[in-house]
């Protein structure tokens, strides 16, 4: 239903259509985890008027206990019916919310709200963001355990192979790729736009592509997308990760975001026909090289995990060097052949593990930053930058993403207009979360390090 803003009249009447009992209030925390509180039909015109609380001391990077008290209020251009549950039993809808304080004042440490004030700071600078994103992940099965409580069988994620297909493989009909069929069509059902669907270069790994929309739409859809994909997956048995690197030796999954923007009389501000390098305009140039003068530091928000830096290493096609070009995919940043009304950019770093929201305000922001200070980008690369050697490399000036999650926490940290547009609240609360599971992980003694040092010291 996304698109409009409709009256509480109209959600109430397509509810009552679809015969929904239940309706999931969806907001996500600082680390793009979603997180819901389900209301009966009853108690919607309560959540309309942003009446239903929750307790925000329990969520990932929200407040204090002294200052728990939260307030969801739903944006009622978020509805969507969800794909499976009876009409008229268990079929559910869900709203995404904004969160308020108490005082009716909004939350800075909701991860939507960030976003959404770096969309409002494009619009007064005469643009607004359209994104598309291609999030790619593994479906594997799952094993059967005895749980805690014994006596009952529970199942597991594994990381057990449904295939051993290649890019654009055309498989028999195994369960992956029943499972993406009935994705795209759940996904068609919500009202969904989806454009393509795909097996990746990796065994088990998918892609399923939605038309892209204004940046608030697309993260929104993102979270939707997620939750589709995985409830599905276990709906069949099967177990759907968005991990961005869950096996060694072959390619992780990556979100490239393709970004452009467009001018509020509808014209694509990234577009010249004048434009001396791939008819991009000044304005796309500036928003390049802005991507480029804050990409280390937006490291930290675009590929979170301690995992994210085990995709980004030269051999796997993940980007690794803060370049540009236009066919090379080897780059930070591809320009994508396009008519001129859909010319874009497509930055290839992220993961879908990110927080969307934040992500999105974070690539958005390094880009006007570019655009507000005129940045001139260098020249685009056409070689293959992962066969340079690294003196070529540095004669050259090409510089290289963080290689761990502490080093990229670092360029966060000497980023300042970053850590503003994230705010006090988000950046403390994101840079508490990522330092401890840096150092939880680097007290691990792994199956590596045993295999490799064990019998030898």
């Amino acid at each position: 239903m996304s698109g409009g803003k409709p009256s509480k009249e109209e959600v109430k009447e397509l509810l009552e259509a679809h015969q929904i009992n239940f309706i999931r209030l969806i907001f996500t925390d600082i680390l793009g985890i979603p997180k819901n509180v389900t209301i009966p039909i009853s108690q919607l015109d309560k959540a309309l008027d942003g009446e239903i609380g929750f307790d925000g001391s329990s969520i990932e990077g929200f407040a204090r206990i002294e200052e728990s008290d939260m307030f969801l209020l739903p944006d009622p251009s978020t509805l969507y019916i969800l794909p499976w549950g009876s009409p008229g039993r268990d079929k559910e809808a869900v709203l995404i919310c904004d969160i308020y304080k108490p005082d009716g004042t909004r939350f800075q440490g909701d991860p939507r709200y960030v976003l959404q004030k770096v969309t409002e700071k494009a619009e007064k600078m005469g643009y607004e963001m359209m994104v598309g994103v291609e999030a790619e992940f593994f479906v594997f099965g799952r094993y059967e355990v005895e749980s805690l409580a014994g006596g009952i069988k529970v199942t597991r994620p594994s990381t057990s192979l449904l295939d051993r297909g290649g890019y654009f493989d055309m498989l028999s009909v195994d369960a992956g790729e029943e499972l993406k069929k009935e994705i795209i069509l759940s996904l068609e059902d919500m009202g969904f736009n989806v454009e393509t669907g795909h097996h990746e270069v990796a065994p088990s790994q998918h892609e399923i592509d939605f038309k892209y929309a204004d940046a608030l739409t697309t993260a929104d859809r993102l979270i939707l997308f997620k939750l589709v994909v995985k409830t599905l997956a276990l709906k069949r048995g099967l177990h759907a990760t968005f991990m961005p690197k869950p096996i060694a030796g072959i390619n992780g999954s990556g979100m490239h975001t393709h970004q452009s923007l467009i001018t509020l009389d509808g014209k694509n501000a990234f577009y010249s026909p004048e434009g001396k390098i791939y008819n991009l305009s000044d304005i796309a140039l500036s928003y390049i090289a802005g991507i480029m003068d804050h990409a280390k530091g937006m490291t930290a928000i675009t590929n979170p995990l301690v995992n994210s830096y085990k995709r980004l290493v030269p051999g796997y096609e993940a980007p690794v060097y803060i370049t540009w070009s236009r066919y090379n995919r080897s780059p930070l940043i591809r320009i994508p052949a396009s008519d001129p009304e859909n010319t874009r950019i497509e930055l290839r770093s992220p993961d879908p593990s990110c927080n969307p929201y934040l992500a999105l305000a974070v690539m958005l922001a390094s880009g006007l930053d570019g655009i507000e200070r005129k940045l001139i980008p260098p020249e685009p690369i056409s070689d293959n930058i992962f066969i340079l050697t690294p003196e070529e490399r540095a004669r050259r000036g090409i510089e290289s993403l963080p290689s761990d999650l502490l080093e990229a926490l670092n360029e966060l940290r000497k980023d300042k207009l970053l850590r503003d547009i994230l705010g006090e609240h988000i950046y403390t609360s994101f840079m508490r979360a990522k330092l401890m599971e840096w150092d939880s992980y680097r007290q691990q003694v792994t199956r590596w390090e045993l295999e490799r040092y064990l019998e030898i010291y």
